[in-house]
């Protein structure tokens, strides 16, 4: 699915959040927003994902205007997980996961086996099989966070839009999560802080600052010593791991 933003804008009273931009994803890849705090990630993916409303612009999904579609339309085409995870719910993890599925089924209707077959596979893969009989309220907050995107994938959509995914993760799980991400056939829009782990598996980074995109291209192209000082204020070395993947490090109490 080709994800397509045109002169997108929103904000508040007095305050421009995101401003003009363009932006295209085409279908199968991973892109990621990356950028300093308040610099309009979240609120960027936001609009994609139909949940606001632009002040100005359009947003295209496979060229079709996203304001023209039903709720229960926009949610069989894509999925979105937000940064933060709360719920006050007694649900348990298996239960949360199948939330994913409900946007398949007629109203009322119990889960199949189709459903039950793809949240089996979900928890699986996010290494939740242990927890599926546990209560919400008992999980971690990286516990919560992998349910919340098993859920998203579970539903099984041709667009995945992820804020911050990796947020309360471990380090194995935040492996883990990207490898799944970079090696899905859905179309990717992904917002993240590590900038090593979007270098690493995003097929493309692009770099916003004051809400307006200053960077757009490969890690190598986006991620320029230069461009870090400019946008997040700090000095850093940029060069390559052992395994040859780019990689960020910063210049301890060299502030730009």
């Amino acid at each position: 699915m080709r994800v397509e933003a045109e002169r997108l804008c929103w904000g508040v009273p007095g305050k421009t959040i995101v401003r003009d931009v363009d932006l295209v994803v085409e279908p199968a890849t991973t892109v990621g927003l990356i950028g300093p705090n308040g610099s309009g990630k979240s609120t960027l993916l936001r609009c994609l994902a139909g949940l606001r409303r632009p002040s100005g612009g359009t947003v295209r999904y496979d060229g079709a205007d996203i304001a023209t579609w039903p709720v229960r339309e926009k949610a069989r085409h894509l999925a979105f997980a937000e940064q933060t995870v709360e719920a006050d719910s007694d649900l348990r993890v298996e239960d949360v996961v199948m939330l994913g599925r409900t946007v398949h089924r007629a109203q009322w209707r119990a889960p199949d086996t189709a459903d039950r077959s793809i949240v089996g596979a979900e928890l699986e893969r996010l290494g939740l099989v242990e927890l599926a009989d546990r209560p919400w309220q008992q999980l971690s907050g990286g516990e919560r966070q992998r349910a919340h995107l098993a859920r998203a994938l579970a539903q099984r959509t041709r667009a995945l839009l992820l804020d911050e995914p990796t947020n309360h993760l471990d380090i194995r799980h935040q492996l883990d999560l990207m490898r799944i991400v970079a090696t899905s056939a859905q179309t990717v829009v992904i917002a993240l802080h590590d900038l090593t782990l979007a270098a690493r598996y995003c097929d493309r980074l692009v770099l916003l600052h004051q809400g307006s995109v200053v960077a757009d291209g490969k890690a190598e192209d986006v991620l320029t010593p230069a461009l870090l000082r400019e946008v997040f204020e700090v000095e850093a070395d940029v060069g390559r791991d052992r395994l040859g993947h780019l990689s960020v490090e910063y210049q301890e109490g060299a502030n730009a």
